[in-house]
């Protein structure tokens, strides 16, 4: 069974309400109509009921059971307004720029239901850029009591392919961190481990990637790899880790054993952390596109399970990370 077949499995067992603010974009009505034929979650749709069933009709799709919300006209705007005016008091938030902000901005309010309990999280991105997704779910959801950071993780499913977990791998950080230092670095392995152990149920073996391996190069960007090691061996000493390590050492067992003898990691990888963001945008775009990878992103170390998309994503894609959601919630909610 398919990753995201195994993840539709663990989804339809506790089914979840996942909101969608992209009423306006084809490919959300489309995964929602696939999700509620597919059981796998209660999707809520944010818009007007006219346009959205205008947009199934046109489209051909089911949304026969879909729950619509009129952001503009709900009764629950004082509500999550007041919340969100003492969320951001210190930022000179009142609830009068609050509600504005609510009933003026599907996504904002979508995160805010969330936040209240009101559905059990959010898929967004297909249509926003992650810079302007991720500040509402930064600022109102914030991070788990546990993390100082978020990052965000693509979970990849590569066909015909001996690597990793039979295929499987987890990339991070992709979209998020543009730089992370040493510390954030090793917390960014933190959260890949959790989240490759939660979503596939099997021991994550956590490479932290760099263009040298155990030496090989003398650099600073090698330095700030080696001392992400560091704290991650020291911070997380259950978590199987090692680093720095070049890509093939990472993956290829002969190279792995050849570069890096005696690594825990080397060889048999199926967490990849990357330096950068730089590294990390070009490395999950060359694996989806080339490798013809499904691909799935999510956010960890949030609160909630609020969830950022590619805006060049399928519709699959896009039904696959709200099931990616519905997991975590349930996960979340047994905590």
């Amino acid at each position: 069974m398919s990753f995201i077949e195994t993840i539709k499995q663990r989804a339809r067992s506790d089914v979840k309400t996942i909101v969608l603010p992209e009423s306006e974009d084809d490919r959300t009505i489309l995964a929602a109509a696939k999700v509620l034929a597919e059981g796998t979650a209660a999707p809520i749709i944010i818009g007007t009921e006219e346009e959205v069933m205008d947009s199934a009709k046109r489209l051909g799709a089911d949304l026969t059971g879909v729950q619509i919300l009129d952001h503009t006209k709900s009764t629950e705007i004082d509500k999550y307004a007041t919340l969100l005016a003492e969320i951001r008091a210190k930022k000179g938030m009142t609830f009068e720029k609050a509600k504005e902000l609510i009933s003026g901005d599907k996504l904002t309010f979508g995160i805010m239901m969330v936040k209240s309990g009101d559905a059990d999280g959010l898929v967004s991105g297909a249509c926003h850029t992650s810079a302007d997704m991720l500040r509402p779910a930064l600022q109102i959801i914030k991070t788990a009591p546990e993390r100082k950071i978020a990052s965000i993780a693509f979970m990849f499913d590569i066909p015909d392919c001996e690597f990793g977990e039979d295929g499987i791998i987890l990339c991070a950080d992709c979209a998020l961190m543009q730089d992370p230092n040493p510390e954030e670095l090793a917390e960014i392995g933190a959260e890949s481990a959790a989240s490759f152990e939660a979503l596939i149920g099997k021991k994550a073996k956590v490479a932290f990637l760099c263009h040298s391996t155990k030496g090989s190069a003398d650099h600073p960007f090698v330095d700030k790899v080696v001392e992400a090691v560091k704290i991650a061996k020291e911070k997380y000493p259950d978590i199987m880790l090692d680093g720095e390590l070049q890509l093939d050492a990472a993956i290829v067992p002969e190279i792995g054993a050849s570069k890096a003898p005696g690594s825990p990691v080397a060889g048999q990888a199926n967490v990849l952390i990357f330096p950068n963001l730089e590294a990390g945008n070009i490395g999950y775009k060359l694996i989806q596109r080339i490798g013809k990878a499904e691909a799935y992103s999510f956010l960890q170390g949030l609160a909630a399970p609020v969830n950022d998309l590619s805006r060049g994503c399928s519709v699959d894609e896009l039904a696959g990370v709200i099931c990616i959601t519905a997991v975590q919630a349930q996960q979340m909610a047994n905590k």
